[in-house]
């Protein structure tokens, strides 16, 4: 097939203020503040109001753009992209056109083992519109608009055409996203990241779609419109260019207007403000930047000895990265390794949390996975422990005791599984006689007794020894 997409990704900087004001930026704040609270003659567009740039925000789009590989500008602009509509109260739009913050770049990602160069054509800086809140959904009978947003601070990445699949456009998504963690640049579960999909199919017209927010929705959104557009292929019929909008309740793109190109903003220099010099002081925000991803999952491998899957899993997130560091050097860094990419990632994620969300304390982490390494608890009452760490929010030793979950001695072990053998004579003969599922059956009767007070491979070696 061939398949053309690109990608124009909006990601809401992790600045304190807004972009060309004092307003707080919402996207940094704990709670949602009231509707139209954070604004002020500047974001709101109002006659005599003049904009200053966030020097923060251009030091931000600067790293940005080295941990892309991408070449900065010496100097820079911005300009006014002019249109109607309610989320921009001055009808204009503050942005980057002509001379972004940077052009070029990379990111590497990587399709079922696969690695993959997706190029990047351009880096700019510009403003959030305000927030439209449809009542009753798209096509209610009216809209709210909510300015706080309006002067959020945003950077969008721009990709050449070189993603082939809905799955690449997915991955280099939740690559990009990792990046501008690392980076402090993107604040995961606060900031927004929307990205606009151009796709073209077997050399036809760029259909664009807008607004889709979050990796998940990429993939879906790509795979409906390449449906889409092959139906129409398949009946004979021309695909046109046009701007679609994904609509994420019907889980389709809808029309919204047909042809568009850039002449139609009227692109003009922003008059309100000067051209800024960014060259300066590159070599200081280079010293500044952590270990990325990509670097640092090699090293986890290198220098601990970690599988490619588990040092994967710990890069995907900076917290339990730094957790699993931290850790491994008090204890083994394969049980550190396996037990938070293990036991600690699948209790957060069935609880929907980050680390940092968690109430967790590397303290009790290191705690509990100390008593393991000991001996002292199994690995299932392990994973039990930390269940109850989360709900809980207490230290492994006070849980473990809580709920006796510590681990059997030696010598009630031995008595408890001698139990259970005299108890089930027949599964002891059947095992005798080749039936390699009664030994498991019997595994499971002393797991149940001993609620898991006994590790299942010991017990296993304990039967085998006894009736073996």
């Amino acid at each position: 097939m061939d398949l053309k997409i690109g990608l124009e990704t909006h990601a809401q900087l992790g600045s304190e203020t807004k972009l060309f004001c004092g307003c707080r930026n919402p996207v940094m704040l704990e709670k949602e503040p009231e509707p139209n609270t954070l604004v002020c003659p500047v974001c709101l567009g109002h006659p005599g109001s003049k904009p200053m740039v966030n020097q923060k925000v251009i030091e931000i789009a600067k790293s940005v753009a080295i941990a892309l590989n991408c070449e900065i500008a010496e100097e820079m602009f911005f300009s006014r992209k002019t249109y109607f509509y309610p989320d921009m109260s001055k009808n204009f739009q503050i942005t980057q056109y002509e001379i972004p913050v940077a052009k070029g770049g990379f990111v590497w990602i990587d399709v079922k083992g696969e690695k993959k160069k997706i190029r990047l054509r351009r880096i700019h800086i510009e403003e959030d519109p305000a927030k439209l809140i449809h009542t009753g959904g798209i096509g209610g009978k009216y809209v709210l608009v909510d300015y706080n947003r309006s002067g959020v601070p945003l950077l969008e990445i721009v990709t050449e055409p070189d993603l082939k699949s809905p799955e690449e456009a997915r991955v280099f998504l939740q690559k990009l996203s990792l990046i501008l963690e690392y980076l402090g640049a993107y604040m995961p579960g606060k900031s927004i990241i929307k990205s606009d999909a151009n796709v073209s199919l077997q050399g036809g017209a760029r259909v664009e779609i807008k607004n889709i927010t979050g990796t998940k929705e990429i993939e879906q959104a790509l795979k409906y419109e390449i449906v889409r557009q092959n139906n129409l292929l398949k009946k004979g019929l021309k695909i046109e260019q046009e701007t679609r909008m994904w609509n994420p309740d019907l889980q389709a793109t809808q029309s919204m207007r047909k042809k568009e190109t850039e002449e139609d903003y009227g692109y003009i220099f922003e008059p309100d403000l000067t051209v800024i010099t960014i060259s300066i002081g590159i070599e200081e925000i280079k010293k500044k930047i952590p270990e990325l991803p990509d670097r640092k999952y090699n090293r986890f491998i290198k220098e601990y000895g970690l599988s490619e899957k588990l040092a994967e899993s710990l890069v995907s997130d900076p917290e339990t990265a730094e957790l699993f560091e931290d850790i491994a050097r008090k204890i083994s860094p394969r049980i550190a390794a396996g037990w938070i990419a293990g036991y600690l990632k699948k209790t957060l994620n069935w609880h929907g949390i980050r680390f940092k969300e968690s109430g967790l304390k590397k303290e009790w982490i290191e705690e509990l996975l100390s008593f393991f390494a000991e001996g002292r608890i199994t690995d299932r009452n392990g994973e039990i422990a930390i269940r109850k760490m989360v709900e809980e929010k207490r230290g492994a030793k006070e849980i473990i005791e809580k709920y006796g979950l510590w681990k059997e001695s030696e010598t009630n072990a031995k008595k408890i599984i001698q139990t259970v053998l005299e108890r089930n004579s027949k599964a002891v003969e059947d095992y005798r006689k080749g039936n390699e599922k009664a030994l498991h059956f019997l595994v499971g009767l002393c797991m149940r007794e001993t609620k898991g007070k006994i590790d299942a491979n010991e017990i296993r070696k304990e039967i085998i020894k006894l009736i073996g």
